[in-house]
């Protein structure tokens, strides 16, 4: 289990407390609806609601007799309470308490991650407006495209990460319900209303139908939520790695002083956080693997998801809490380098504008393998002997009879290619403009 990289708040849901105070919870709201249907006189709920009690170390002792969990809380409850303890767990199975409590546990959790996922968005938006107009390398293969803005990456990010806020919202719904429906989920032991009355009370809705669990699709949606928000998370991590390499070095994650890279080397700055993020994104998706196996049990239920779950289901939140907050950390102190993105957009001598020749060629009423042909045979000539791609154009005839030096050299301009950027910023809500001290030129 993750235990180092829990933060307090996430760590608490999870905790064993809160665990036992949330079966007690769903069963004092089980005694409500058994009270208002008149099986429980309301002068025992008020000394139920008022006496009962879990103790973590009369619990500790009867697990060792009856290595029963739910038996031995029940037993550790019913030590607090008098005669109206006959009164706690009437009619239900210990996975009425126990996925009951786990939802409301999950709906916690979702809480929390909502509000990491809402921070990331926060601060990928900031530095995409930031740097709306910062001037880099578009690479595709991983090889030069056409130039792009740093900022219309973030903003993608951005976007990708809505999306995710969404589906969590999605998966938060799909594991908020309670079942209150006793042995194999036939309410016979516990009428429906009693199930209705205690959900209600506990803000969760009703199972429609369950067996003697909660199905386990709704989990496995859940840790599958995360595993993807973990994937975009690895996605921008990976990015952020790739553009710190010395020979790139368009960004570089926060360093602080007296931090160390390596005990060999001390020059060493290397992407550690970003590594971490997407290791334990590889953790998350292996997670949800074994949530999309639990959803197979025997008949109306057996428990080895249970195992499993206790593993996989806090893990999951843990890590995932840890990993957005850590981004977000990435993404405030990310140090960008808007002279080295330059150079490396101009490391291919004016290649990046072929296109744009090519484009310019069929205007002229050339076709467009005609085009191409003349485009590439100059573009792989400039890649084997580094002379600029625009000498090679001017020294061509077959290129300048087409176009003059005048409208060739008029073809190489950086702004043609981010002349709609400001539009995609509108397009995905970010039209506020960037602080005008924290343009870059291009």
């Amino acid at each position: 289990m993750i235990e180092r990289y829990s933060r307090p708040a996430m760590k608490a849901v999870w905790s064993d407390e809160a665990k036992f105070q949330k079966w007690l919870q769903v069963e004092i709201a089980v005694c409500h609806g058994w009270a208002e249907l008149g099986t429980v006189p309301r002068a025992d709920l008020e000394k139920i609601e008022q006496n009962a009690r879990f103790d973590p170390a009369h619990y500790a002792t009867y697990l060792k007799q009856t290595h029963h969990d739910v038996t031995a809380f029940l037993r550790t409850v019913a030590d607090s309470l008098g005669a109206e303890s006959r009164f706690i767990h009437l009619g239900l199975t210990s996975s009425d308490i126990m996925d009951t409590s786990l939802a409301l546990q999950l709906r916690e959790a979702s809480d929390l991650l909502m509000q990491d996922v809402e921070a990331v968005i926060q601060a990928l938006e900031d530095k995409a407006r930031e740097h709306q107009h910062t001037m880099m390398m578009g690479r595709t293969h991983g090889v030069h495209a056409e130039p792009i803005t740093f900022g219309l990456k973030l903003a993608l990010w951005a976007q990708e990460m809505r999306r995710q806020a969404t589906r969590l919202a999605r998966a938060r719904e799909a594991i908020s319900v309670g079942k209150i429906s006793g042995a194999v989920g036939t309410y016979a032991t516990v009428p429906p209303e009693v199930e209705r009355i205690a959900c209600a009370r506990l803000g969760l809705e009703p199972a429609p139908i369950s067996s003697q669990i909660v199905q386990r699709d709704r989990h496995a949606e859940f840790v599958t939520t995360l595993a993807l928000i973990g994937a975009s998370l690895e996605k921008f991590a990976t990015e952020f790695r790739s553009l710190q390499r010395t020979e790139v070095r368009e960004v570089e994650e926060p360093f602080e002083p007296g931090q160390t890279g390596s005990s060999a080397m001390p020059h060493k700055r290397n992407p550690e956080l970003c590594e971490r993020i997407c290791g334990l994104a590889r953790l998350l998706r292996g997670h949800a693997i074994t949530a999309m196996e639990n959803m197979s049990l025997w008949h109306e239920r057996d428990i080895s998801h249970s195992s499993a779950e206790r593993v996989i289901l806090p893990d999951s939140c843990l890590a995932l809490d840890y990993i957005l907050d850590l981004f977000a950390f990435v993404l405030k102190g990310l140090r960008v380098f808007p002279e080295n993105m330059r150079r490396n957009v101009e490391l291919t001598r004016g290649l990046v504008f072929s296109q744009r020749v090519m484009l310019a060629l069929i205007d002229k009423g050339l076709s467009r393998q005609k085009a191409y042909g003349m485009v590439q045979r100059n573009a792989m000539a400039s890649w084997e002997s580094g002379t600029p791609f625009l000498d090679l154009l001017l020294a061509d005839p077959e290129v300048t009879t087409h176009l003059p030096e005048a409208e060739l050299r008029l073809l190489f301009d950086y702004g043609f290619f981010l002349k709609h950027v400001d539009e995609v910023f509108e397009r995905v809500g970010l039209g506020r403009p960037a602080p005008v001290g924290a343009r870059s030129t291009i």
